[in-house]
């Protein structure tokens, strides 16, 4: 990116490293403005572009949707074991499990920004009781049914937990061993946010014993997830692949506001 960035005026940023270094080698090149595309802004250093004069934006609001959905796909194939049926008649048999059902049960919701705002509305339509965890957000702009809880309180009540929150200094292993200890024993953690939220030593510890009953996690401390992760051996795991907003019309509307936004970050660059 040192090498590439100072020949473009405007830089559409994905998952590269976006750091101090490579917005100073723009900056002594053609680099006028940035774009970061898409929700997750934690490979992007807003403070250089700052303090280089560089403007820049990300793209919020275009995928609540799209990560909702799988978040509550998730929270169903983890309460009615729909992948483990899966592998199982695969491999010729016919598995049975006994699943959960979604009414009247309670989730416990990190972050409740435009996924977390979607992620409860498609819960409270299954009829589920859910409880949000975010301290910028207020009580006025809370969905119709959804309480909100100070990190960790309630935390105990929770049949699932779906994490959906930013990584932050604050949020990094939000989830950890103390707070894998204070959930209802058999909970079952969903993860469509950002890796590092979750302690994955913690959590493989909290599967092991069975405080932990399942997870489901689009994401990772570190990704691709290693080959040697004892998560891939866990039969009650369901892996992703950091593909939650991965769908044509998501990518396609964020494409268009991302050229949007630099076009007019160039157009004022020209006076």
């Amino acid at each position: 990116m040192i090498d590439l960035l100072p020949q473009f005026d405007g830089w559409i940023i994905g998952d590269d490293p976006a750091t101090q270094q490579v917005f100073e080698a723009g900056q002594r090149g053609s680099l006028k403005a940035a774009v970061k595309w898409g929700i997750g802004v934690d490979n992007v250093d807003f403070k250089a572009c700052k303090a280089l004069g560089i403007p820049i934006i990300n793209t919020p609001g275009m995928f609540g949707g799209e990560v909702a959905d799988v978040a509550v796909g998730y929270v169903i194939a983890l309460a009615r074991h729909t992948v483990e049926i899966d592998r199982g008649v695969r491999e010729g048999n016919w598995p049975k499990p006994r699943g959960l059902s979604l009414a009247g049960r309670t989730v416990a919701v990190l972050g409740y920004g435009d996924i977390g705002r979607n992620t409860a509305r498609r819960l409270l339509a299954a009829d589920m009781t859910v409880i949000a965890y975010d301290p910028f957000v207020e009580y006025s702009s809370l969905e119709a049914g959804v309480s909100l809880a100070r990190w960790p309180e309630r935390l105990d009540e929770a049949d699932f937990v779906v994490v959906n929150c930013a990584l932050t200094p604050s949020s990094h292993h939000m989830l950890n061993a103390e707070a894998f200890a204070a959930m209802k024993p058999g909970v079952r953690i969903v993860n469509v946010g950002r890796g590092p939220v979750i302690d994955e030593q913690a959590l493989i510890a909290a599967l092991a014993s069975g405080q932990v009953h399942s997870a489901a996690l689009d994401v990772f401390e570190q990704e691709p997830l290693p080959l040697d992760s004892p998560l891939r051996s866990h039969s009650a795991c369901i892996l992703g692949s950091h593909n939650a907003s991965n769908t044509v019309d998501g990518v396609e509307r964020t494409s268009h506001k991302a050229i949007q936004l630099i076009a007019g970050f160039l157009q004022e660059a020209k006076g």
